[in-house]
């Protein structure tokens, strides 16, 4: 447990001793505990005097992965993906996935959709990691309301705060324009964007030099479907945080750096608190 500041006046200076102490000893970490499994061993790292735990928060298209790569530099907190582990386990070559690996894989061949209960089972043979000595940004997790529910109850069972939910928020119109304007190579799958991120030459990948393709879900129709099923699937757990006291909503507009700058402002001024 964390207390909070009493008043707004002393809370800026202790947030930004919390910032700075986070700068001076961040870490990269090699995340290896967390992509392996439990019998991995991360490369050791520094300890924050005050250490952040955040969840992360957004629908496709806002830039949550960049940012959580931005936060990580800015708060030395080690970044947790949820689809970096799902990666890791198709390419690796490893011995010895755990049994919710093993049925993740499974899933994952068939084309299927891994259940809640086996990611959330993958999550909890992590749970050294939300241990980490430098904090964590959970990205990716939780996704449904019985999977918060579940992170808080196992949060709590460890003496583990939260400070906050950051929740990235943009216009619909945005979101089906950054989707729609993607386009990916059909042999390097290298990503660019018609206006944002042109490749030299127009419809070919300036690596390979073979056509660039958009694919079937950053269609403007389809992505304004996975938009509606995000926010319907989303609805209940942002409302969950909000009831909780740690919902930070941040605009999603302007750049990268822009929009980090915004989050760590809003974290600063945002009392740290526990959800227990």
């Amino acid at each position: 447990m964390r207390n909070s500041p009493a008043a707004s006046s002393t809370f800026v200076p202790y947030a930004e001793s919390l910032f700075a102490g986070a700068r001076m000893t961040s870490t990269k970490s090699n995340r290896a505990a967390w992509l392996e499994g439990p019998s991995a061993t991360c490369l050791p790292s520094a300890e924050a005097a005050h250490p952040w735990r955040l969840i992360l928060l957004g629908a496709p298209g806002v830039g949550k992965g960049t940012q959580a790569d931005l936060l990580r530099q800015r708060l030395g907190a080690c970044h947790l993906s949820t689809g970096d582990v799902f990666r890791a386990a198709a390419s690796s070559t490893g011995c010895g996935p755990s049994p919710a690996m093993i049925a993740a894989l499974d899933f994952m061949r068939r084309g299927a959709l891994v259940p809640d209960a086996t990611v959330w089972e993958m999550v909890r043979e992590r749970t050294a990691c939300l241990r980490c000595r430098g904090g964590f940004i959970l990205d990716g997790f939780p996704r449904t309301l019985g999977q918060a529910e579940s992170l808080k109850k196992l949060m709590e069972d460890e003496r583990l705060s939260l400070d906050a939910v950051v929740n990235y928020e943009l216009p619909l119109s945005e979101i089906v324009e950054r989707l729609s304007g993607r386009r990916t190579c059909e042999k390097c799958k290298a990503v660019y964007h018609v206006t944002r991120q042109p490749s030299q030459t127009a419809g070919v990948c300036d690596r390979c030099g073979v056509p660039l393709f958009q694919r079937e879900d950053d269609r403007p129709e389809s992505v304004t479907v996975r938009m509606e099923a995000y926010q319907r699937s989303t609805a209940p757990l942002i409302e969950f945080y909000r009831k909780l006291g740690v919902l930070l909503p941040i605009e999603a507009t302007g750049s990268p750096n822009d929009i980090c700058t915004r989050t760590i402002a809003a974290l600063q001024q945002t009392p740290v608190r526990a959800v227990s």
